[in-house]
């Protein structure tokens, strides 16, 4: 099959062509990072809360203090890339985050890990806050659902390496050569991003000023639209983290007493969430975010019930169409936010910050609640949290059909 070519006229870059190809490997590989580097600690709390002798809610902090600090510097970042750039904020975003990804490994204590650990998260924002509104700017419309879902594919990716990497060194050198690993995995994501992604063609920098920032701001919290999809964020993402929490408690409990490393390799799950992403984009361009979202969500809860099995295999199994239903939801929600944004002439960026600072809000509040419904409840505790999570994740996909679509934004 001959490549397409492309023309100056054209309104952005097609499937076929260089230019799309290294966008989408470069999106892929940021994805892998930015999730690598967020939830390094979380395959091997266990072991952080033995070494530091500190309770299970205390030790999923060094989880919820980077998405606190992910999510309140979103809400800095997409302004600011309106204003700077797409590229050079994706850039600066990733070499930090590796960075400080070092320093975390050297932490001293335990208050010094879980500072690092919010520094993380706040040098990390400036990649997911405009990566979506980066391929909305500069890949072709006919493609912008099924590059989300290649981008959220990345981020699962991420997820599932970054964990198995922590579990399983962790296991052999301890936790520090653990995070160092996966500081390693983020340089090289940032240097493969360095020499993949194409500048900007088709960004147009932002009015700056207060004035502007408010009347932007207020039409990006007003629209009912968009409203529902950044709950529908925050409220699957809470669903995520609560049961990934927890799960490497409970398998290195009775009656699995499973050792870290093999715990940790539930999280072979995760390219389930890579297909079910692309897959859901491909469903998305063809038949409708309206359709294919409810859909999405009800896999998710699927799953969820599923993990109540007391058998490995079919915890697994419930595992696998959990992530394969929430990644499916991330990837048809974060990539509906800039297209809606856009149509309501509303900053892509900043929407784009406003969904993922509600997906990391729902993570850090949820992720902690998740340690609590674990000690007093135990899984039924935490399994019936995420279930009331995704049910409320329903509703609002339910009320995103019966919102009127706004020109070139949504169906």
């Amino acid at each position: 099959m001959s490549a397409v070519v492309e023309t100056p006229t054209e309104q952005g870059h097609q499937p076929g062509t260089a230019g799309y190809r290294r966008v989408v490997g470069a999106l892929f590989a940021a994805g892998v990072a930015t999730f690598a580097l967020i939830y390094s600690t979380q395959a091997i709390l266990p072991e952080l809360a033995h070494r530091f002798a500190v309770s299970t809610t205390a030790s999923t902090l060094t989880v919820s203090l980077t998405t606190v600090g992910l999510g309140i510097m979103l809400l800095v970042a997409g302004p600011l890339s309106d204003v700077v750039g797409r590229t050079r904020l994706i850039h600066l975003s990733l070499v930090a985050s590796a960075v400080v990804a070092v320093a975390g490994a050297l932490a001293p204590s335990w208050p010094a890990l879980l500072a690092s650990r919010l520094a993380e998260g706040a040098v990390l924002a400036g990649l997911p806050a405009v990566a979506t509104a980066y391929l909305r700017e500069e890949l072709h419309p006919s493609t912008h659902a099924r590059a989300a879902g290649l981008y959220v594919g990345g981020t699962a990716l991420g997820g599932m390496v970054g964990r198995l990497l922590t579990a399983s060194v962790a296991e052999f050198a301890g936790w520090r050569w653990a995070l160092a690993s996966t500081a390693c995995l983020g340089l090289v994501c940032a240097l493969a991003v360095r020499s993949l992604l194409p500048p900007s063609r088709h960004f147009l920098p932002r009015p700056t000023g207060l004035r502007a920032l408010a009347r932007t701001s207020l039409r990006a919290v007003t629209d009912p639209g968009l409203l529902a999809l950044y709950g529908v964020g925050g409220c699957s993402m809470g669903a995520l983290v609560a049961v990934f929490n927890t799960m490497g408690f409970r398998l290195t409990d009775g009656p699995f007493g499973l050792g870290l490393g093999a715990a940790g390799l539930v999280f072979l799950v995760y390219p389930v969430g890579s297909l079910s992403s692309t897959a859901f984009g491909r469903l998305a361009d063809t038949y409708g975010r309206r359709t294919v979202l409810p859909l999405a969500c009800l896999l998710a809860v699927a799953g969820a019930l599923l993990t109540l099995s007391s058998s490995l295999a079919l915890v697994i199994a419930g595992l696998a169409v959990f992530t394969g239903g929430f990644f499916a939801v991330h990837g048809v929600a974060s990539g509906w936010v800039p297209a809606r944004a856009h149509a309501g002439g509303v900053s892509t960026g900043q929407a784009a910050s406003l969904y993922l600072f509600t997906y990391y809000l729902g993570s850090s509040v949820f992720g902690s609640v998740a340690g609590r419904a674990w000690t007093g409840a135990g899984w039924p505790g935490v399994v019936a949290l995420a279930t009331v999570l995704l049910a409320a994740t329903g509703a609002l996909t339910l009320l995103l059909r019966r919102t009127p679509a706004l020109v070139g934004g949504s169906r």
